[in-house]
């Protein structure tokens, strides 16, 4: 069960125990039921009222009832920019491979790989692109994120992720967003893939509208909130808390179960959003708008309309523009843009970008359709088309400058080395006699 709206000031209490947020006041000597009063707190105290972002959480035990947090050595998660050259080329990965659960093991804290990024977390300033591979839940072990915020992208396999908050079951074509610090553990049913992207510094906010007025593009109303969910769970074998602080990896141990609170308030929350409630804004005459009009979500930077990072998406949609070529056009951008598939084929790359793969286009680095594409666009017959059926493509843009790991480039073995050839058949039409 959900409650809907971004950013709303929301208010759950399990069904289990009603009346158990105090009434008046948010910290009253002895709460309902003997609950403990704990504030989660995603902004500073001080900032505006329109950015400030908390929620009380009443629960079971407080959450500082743990053993001292020790390193972890797990997953392939790294902030270090360094450790390999810089390549500014084209880069495309095939799928990421899932190992198997009968010879490899991984839940989605060890499936996380980082796949390119920059800046640091301990300067509150950078991104982070990520891709989990995974064939088994989390059990009795959970994450939270000490450095920012997870926005994730499932595109194989439904997580059923239960947080402080409540539960969420988040499927291919879903997204969702668990803000820094949130606890939180996922259950899978096989094998499972995804990407996410994270942002240090910066909480994802509904990109503005402008000109296209009050209403349109991701609407409010479509993002989901889950409702309050508690156990009361002893695990004598110890409940494992894992942190991932300054890039790295901390694990802590308790002997209650994490997920307790039994009523909430606040508008600091964890959520989802269904990636086929978005309303399209395009072209109606000739020409291409900015793919900006596709932002879902975007992380703001101090420099007015410049994104720490932006979350973008390519869904199906009428194409109609006359005498114009459709497809994307070739580009070079001072942004560094990551693109994934989710299901489908990308219209301007239908041979080589697959499902659970992704390509990376560097700052300044140019790009573009295909030979092929170029050539049936440049022929086709403009009628009125229906483009992007069946496919949902996705963009993390951001205006860092991205360097790739050694995973990426090397440890996975995906990066696809003739993703050039796709534009070496591009040939010149030059005439000077034809205009």
């Amino acid at each position: 069960q959900y409650m809907s709206g971004f950013g709303n000031e929301h208010v759950s209490e399990d069904p289990r125990c009603p009346g158990a947020l105090p009434e008046g006041q948010n910290n009253p000597q002895v709460c309902p039921y003997g609950l403990y009063a704990e504030q989660l707190s995603g902004s500073a105290f001080t900032c505006p009222r329109p950015t400030n972002k908390r929620s009380w959480l009443y629960r079971i035990l407080p959450s500082v009832c743990h053993k001292p947090f020790k390193p972890l050595e797990e997953g392939h998660l790294t902030h270090n920019w360094d450790e390999i050259e810089p390549d500014p080329n084209q880069l495309r990965w095939k799928p990421f491979e899932i190992p198997k659960a009968s010879q490899n093991k991984m839940d989605f804290v060890s499936g996380l790989h980082t796949l390119c990024g920059a800046g640091e977390p301990r300067g509150r300033n950078g991104i982070a692109v990520h891709i989990f591979v995974c064939n088994t839940s989390m059990i009795d072990r959970c994450l939270y994120n000490s450095d920012g915020d997870f926005l994730i992208v499932p595109q194989q396999g439904k997580l059923l992720i239960t947080t402080e908050f409540g539960k969420m079951l988040v499927e291919p074509n879903e997204i969702c967003v668990i803000q820094q610090g949130m606890r939180f553990s996922v259950e899978v049913f096989g094998e499972t893939r995804g990407y996410i992207l994270e942002v240090y510094g910066a909480h994802f906010e509904l990109p503005d509208l402008g000109p296209i007025g009050a209403n349109g593009l991701a609407n409010p109303r479509d993002f989901l909130v889950p409702v309050a969910w508690y156990e009361d769970r002893q695990v004598p074998g110890g409940y494992t808390v894992i942190s991932k602080y300054q890039g790295k990896l901390f694990a802590a141990q308790q002997d209650y179960s994490p997920f307790n609170v039994v009523a909430w308030h606040g508008n600091y929350t964890p959520y989802k959003y269904h990636l086929e409630k978005f309303m399209v804004i395009n072209a109606v005459a000739f020409d291409h708008a900015d793919p900006s009009i596709f932002t879902v979500l975007t992380a703001k930077t101090t420099r007015a309309g410049v994104a720490l990072a932006d979350f973008v998406i390519f869904p199906p949609r009428w194409g109609v523009a006359n005498n114009t070529f459709r497809p994307p056009y070739y580009h070079r951008n001072c942004m560094s843009e990551f693109m994934g598939l989710i299901k489908g084929h990308y219209e301007a790359k239908e041979e080589g970008f697959q499902p659970g793969g992704g390509s990376l286009h560097s700052m300044m680095t140019p790009h573009g359709p295909d030979a092929d594409c170029f050539e049936k666009a440049s022929k086709a017959k403009l009628e009125p088309e229906r483009v992007a059926d069946g496919t949902m493509a996705f963009m993390f843009e951001s205006s860092l400058s991205l360097a790739v790991t050694k995973w990426g480039l090397q440890t996975s073995n995906r990066l696809d080395k003739n993703y050039y050839k796709c534009w070496e058949p591009l040939k010149s039409h030059f005439n000077p006699k034809c205009k």
